[in-house]
């Protein structure tokens, strides 16, 4: 299988004998029903809100909660050792104009992401991959990384990271856009082409999606925690 456009080196000895063995053993023992609700793997490429030219590619295994909401977790490549990077939460258009404004500058739309072919489940069929991407462009999404791949960290570092999609022609990095053609044998532009006739959300995109058309940075700041009511509780922190 294919591997990541961002490989890098997680530290750690290799996985012992004893330790397969107890995996065998708990996965034959317990059920993983969430997992086994994934039944789409979608990949896209994601670029931090406060830079648009550090852009990661971005598998995701999606699972329906319902008609109008869907839940991705985010990996950076489709093998058996890719990392999980992010998540991502898939609406509805009528589920995102339910939200607060000061919510929705957080969701990205995915119309230009489908149309301009970028966005693609890959080994399946275009005819039957078209039939769903007809409903994830008229969709937005919310991601959230938490392992910075394209800088080479070795673990997850840092805080989480807010990311947005690519809205419009030139973003895309071309090394990105040609690694991943490579791999999986695609052509964007051939899928632009099949998708000429999808439409995006019913309203038009939404002004206060996709940042607002801003950058948002990912920040900590410290305060004061409130004194606790309960006679003596622990510190929260020590």
């Amino acid at each position: 299988m294919a591997s990541s456009c961002h490989d890098v080196e997680v530290p750690g000895k290799p996985t012992e004998t004893g330790t397969a063995l107890l995996e065998t053993a708990t996965g034959t023992i317990q059920g993983f029903a969430p997992l086994g609700q994934i039944h789409q793997h979608l990949c896209a490429f994601h670029f931090y809100a406060d830079d648009m030219g550090r852009q990661v590619e971005a598998h995701h295994f999606c699972a329906h909660l319902n008609e109008d909401v869907r839940q991705c977790l985010i990996f950076d490549g489709p093998g058996a050792g890719a990392r999980l990077i992010g998540v991502e939460y898939i609406v509805s258009e009528g589920v995102f104009l339910t939200l607060p404004d000061e919510e929705k500058p957080l969701w990205h739309t995915h119309e230009f992401e489908v149309k301009g072919g970028v966005l693609f489940m890959p080994g399946v069929p275009g005819a039957v991959e078209r039939r769903d991407l007809e409903k994830v462009c008229r969709t937005y999404g919310k991601t959230v990384h938490f392992w910075q791949v394209d800088r080479g960290d070795p673990l997850p570092l840092g805080l989480p990271q807010i990311m947005m999609a690519l809205t419009r022609e030139g973003q895309l990095r071309q090394d990105l856009a040609d690694c991943v053609e490579k791999k999986f044998g695609v052509s964007f532009q051939k899928e632009r082409e099949n998708r000429a006739y999808m439409s995006g959300p019913e309203h038009g995109i939404h002004p206060l999606a996709n940042a607002a058309g801003k950058g948002l940075r990912t920040e900590i700041r410290e305060v004061d925690i409130p004194a606790t009511t309960t006679a003596g509780a622990a510190r929260v922190f020590t």
